[in-house]
């Protein structure tokens, strides 16, 4: 590569990810940097398998994704920016098309969208909610930022930083290891979602509940076609309406009963009176 171009850096959050990491980081194996921040409950060889990958790793408490994240970006020393989860791998047409990119930058364009396809049920998926899936995931160092509300966050540029353009080729996801994965990952992420909608003030309803998770499931089976990828399509939309509807159950619930702990406490009252 012409030593002129801008160098480009990789940011990396990582727990207990010593199946996918080095897959990810074997993908940018090219770049100039690579930064991978673990998470300090990590307990297996995910930070000794990016100290062995050359990449330069931090070990630090968690205290959400986003602010790992924006932690990571403030680490990194190259002119542009690659953000990855450890799950996530450029595939060999995206390597291509991102060096050449970082070669002769587009005038103006301040960051590049990258579409992921995920890898769930045995099968790449590519209809439904989980596809197109595009990202923001590479900009100019300090041109972007993490926001949104934990679990899931997204880049922004700042205000005329410039434009965005789009990558042709695709980035691999590996985001679950099978169902129960899935399942977990709902349990844990719905908690996080009713916890955070309740503390912005917004208010659930018995509606909600009723008429949002059949919704997601029409749009994903049907309008999205989630029916083309076949039963492991129709298994997405019915997880990601149940989904929903767990999210404003769990609101319902800290509103009405508070923490798990507090209703427990409240029901042992009740008992023995």
């Amino acid at each position: 590569m012409n030593d002129a171009r801008p160098k480009l850096s990789v940011c990396i959050i990582a727990c207990n990810e010593e199946r996918d990491l080095p897959r990810c980081l074997a993908s940018v194996a090219f770049a100039d940097e690579i930064v991978v921040i673990v998470d300090d409950r990590s307990k297996d060889a995910t930070e000794k398998l990016a100290a062995e990958a050359g990449a330069k790793v931090i070990l630090r408490a968690y205290d959400g994704n986003i602010e790992q994240k924006n932690f990571a970006l403030d680490q990194v020393l190259g002119e542009w920016v690659l953000a990855l989860d450890a799950d996530e791998a450029l595939s060999d047409p995206l390597a291509v098309e991102l060096k050449a990119f970082l070669a002769r930058p587009a005038s103006g364009v301040a960051g590049m969208q990258i579409n992921r396809v995920t890898w769930h049920l045995g099968r790449w998926i590519r209809h439904g909610e989980f596809f197109p899936d595009w990202q923001l995931r590479v900009f100019r160092n300090g041109a972007g930022r993490w926001v949104g509300t934990n679990p899931h966050g997204r880049v922004e540029l700042t205000a005329g930083a410039g434009s965005h353009g789009r990558f042709g080729g695709e980035a691999y996801h590996w985001s679950y290891r099978d169902l129960a994965d899935q399942v977990d990952r709902i349990q844990d992420f719905s908690s996080i979602q009713a916890r955070a909608n309740l503390e912005r003030g917004r208010r659930h309803a018995l509606r909600d509940m009723i008429l949002r998770p059949p919704a997601r499931f029409l749009r994903a089976f049907f309008l999205k076609q989630g029916y083309r990828d076949g039963v492991p399509g129709f298994i997405i939309a019915a997880a990601t309406a149940f989904h929903v509807f767990l999210k404003y159950a769990k609101q319902w619930e800290l509103d009405h009963l508070g923490s798990g702990e507090e209703a427990q406490d409240a029901g042992k009252a009740r008992r023995s009176t």
